[in-house]
């Protein structure tokens, strides 16, 4: 309160002192109570001034230097010139690429300059045919209404029409002018029936109403044809014929069938088949164990070994599904040496299968067909197809009905065959994609399907109707699933990295408890399979490892280096029991 008093006395002070005392100091006017800022002087430059306009003139000049093309018959030069200055025109304007010249300003276009078009392009389409057809054409420069250009007489003779706006009855009557001419010089040509050329039988009439360049020809007379076009004809009906026949329309590609035996002698001094289980093979204790470190490695195939199959109870052989359309059978007891090569397949195997008692076995292939093989003589006893990719085949594991083969196709249909008589007895069509497993449960009264469709389906055995569908939002492609030892549970490869388990008992419940993890698997259909005696789950993997789970407690056991590339199957032998067969991509099976 105190400062506004003495501040308001002062104002008062200042108002009563005579206003011609001099002029009070700017900055003693402006100054104020302790609480004001101090007051800036305005700057001031010291430097003198400058006349713009003859530094702009300077620069200008200086920069017309710098760009004026050099004259040639200057002797010498007092800068530094550029490349342009050197090499630009002499005469004239420069050229509309250079960086300089009056084109510059000018250019519109890659070629220089291009005016604007005052006339529609179908108007002067119009006008530029009708000039060439009739000799007038309307003048565009014409300011208003229609001035033409060009023959007169014919503009008034064909009352002022363009080539685009002709009457119709001017058109027809044209047309039949043209007509009586072209009939015309026909008569002048030479004397023709008027009733030829009225009569559409006749070559007159053919020719006088051709359609195309063709249609005025008429056949020549069909001659005999020579014993080579003959032979060629009944070839490629035969050939055709092999195509279509059968089920399915197009049926699988057709190869030679061939077999090769390796081995020294396909029967021993007893008159044994080289087949023939050794009499000694028996299980030697009930535990298994994991293997630890690699007994033998069969090397044959040229190509990635896409599946492996151990000979039925005894495992003294093994067969290979490769990739270089070759199924091979291997010794696993003595030799360790290739015994036969099957070549049935022109592409690459997908899938393989042992009857119940090993002498005979199953191949599908990419090139759609199915083959039934002797495994001994290594013949083709019949061959399946349905025209589309068989991913899977299975065989009824019952003995009475090992006749009835099983494939899931690429067009999402399981097909069921009658082996006997080589016909399609029953279809089950439900999938929505590709089908990848088919895996026998409950005494083979039931089997279990997955798909591409990410879901599971349970089919009772020759009824193609649905008992059981599996699909939760969470699922994944499952492309391998395998039956525990006790037949109580099912173990699927499931895409998402991990092998999950279902029931087979009525409900074919997910065991949320039982989730075996740790490989990487994605994006492979890699093989899952049990120990004999079911207490280890094993798995391949996408980096070519073997992966070994504890059944009860669901961990890592083991894992092995297996293959260099993906380690896509494995099998345990049925008798051995810490033996384990893997095969992979790089074309290699190893026993460990």
């Amino acid at each position: 309160m105190d400062l506004l008093q003495s501040y308001s006395d002062r104002n008062d002070n200042h108002l009563d002192e005579p206003e011609n005392q001099g002029e009070i100091p700017n900055s003693e006017a402006n100054s104020s109570p302790d609480a004001s800022p101090p007051r800036l002087l305005p700057a001031k430059s010291a430097a003198p001034k400058v006349d713009d306009t003859m530094l702009a003139l300077t620069v200008a000049q200086a920069h017309q230097t710098l760009t004026k093309p050099i004259d040639p018959v200057q002797h010498a030069v007092a800068f530094n010139p550029t490349y342009d200055q050197l090499w630009a025109p002499i005469y004239g304007p420069s050229h509309p690429y250079a960086k300089d010249g009056i084109a510059q300003g000018m250019r519109n276009h890659k070629l220089g300059f291009v005016e604007d078009a005052a006339i529609e392009p179908f108007v002067f389409d119009e006008q530029y045919n009708t000039f060439y057809k009739y000799g007038y054409a309307a003048d565009p420069s014409a300011s208003a209404g229609y001035n033409y250009v060009g023959d007169l007489e014919a503009l008034q003779k064909n009352d002022g029409v363009s080539v685009y706006n002709i009457p119709q009855h001017e058109q027809k009557r044209r047309k039949l002018e043209k007509k009586k001419e072209l009939e015309e010089d026909e008569v002048a040509g030479g004397d023709v029936d008027k009733v030829e050329i009225e009569n559409p039988a006749t070559d007159t009439w053919l020719l006088k109403n051709k359609k195309s360049p063709w249609s005025g020809k008429k056949e020549g007379l069909e001659t005999e044809l020579t014993d080579e076009q003959k032979k060629y004809a009944e070839e490629y009906a035969k050939k055709k014929g092999e195509e279509r026949s059968g089920f399915g329309g197009d049926k699988g590609e057709v190869v030679q069938d061939k077999s090769t035996f390796h081995g020294k002698e396909e029967r021993d001094y007893q008159g044994r088949s080289w087949i023939a289980p050794p009499k000694d093979a028996k299980a030697t204790n009930d535990h298994c164990y994991i293997p630890k470190r690699l007994v033998h490695t069969w090397s044959g195939h040229t190509k990635g070994v896409s599946a492996i199959r151990f000979f039925p109870k005894y495992g003294h052989l093994i067969l290979s599904a490769g990739m270089d359309t070759k199924v091979k059978i291997w010794d696993v007891f003595n030799s360790g040496k290739c015994m036969r090569t099957y070549m049935g397949h022109s592409k690459a195997v997908r899938d393989i299968w042992f009857c119940n008692d090993g002498t005979k076995f199953l191949t599908a292939g990419y090139d759609k067909n199915i083959k039934y093989w002797d495994t001994e003589t290594g013949q083709v006893i019949s061959t399946f197809s349905t025209g589309k990719v068989p991913y899977v085949v299975r065989l009824n594991p019952d003995e009475d009905k090992q006749n009835v083969l099983l494939a899931g196709m690429s067009d999402k249909k399981i097909v069921q065959w009658d082996m006997n008589t080589g016909q399609i007895t029953q279809e089950y069509d439900q999938h929505l994609g590709a089908v990848n497993t088919i895996t026998f449960v409950d005494n083979n009264r039931r089997f279990v399907t997955s798909s591409d469709d990410k879901s599971l389906r349970v089919w009772e055995f020759g009824i193609p109707v649905v008992i059981k569908y599996i699909s939760e939002p969470h699922m994944h492609s499952m492309p391998s699933i395998s039956l525990h030892p006790n037949t109580n549970w099912l173990a699927a490869q499931s895409l998402d990295n991990q092998i999950l388990i279902y029931s087979t008992r009525e409900k074919f419940q997910l065991n949320k408890k039982k989730r075996f993890a740790g490989h990487i698997a994605a994006g492979y259909a890699c093989q899952v399979n049990f120990s004999p005696d079911g207490r280890f789950v094993m798995s391949g993997d996408g980096e070519g490892k073997c992966w070994f789970w504890d059944w009860k407690s669901c961990k890592v056991f083991r894992t092995l280096k297996c293959h260099e590339g993906v380690c896509i199957g494995c099998e345990w032998h049925p008798l051995e029991q810490s033996k384990v067969a893997t095969c992979g991509w790089d074309g290699l099976i190893k026993y460990w």
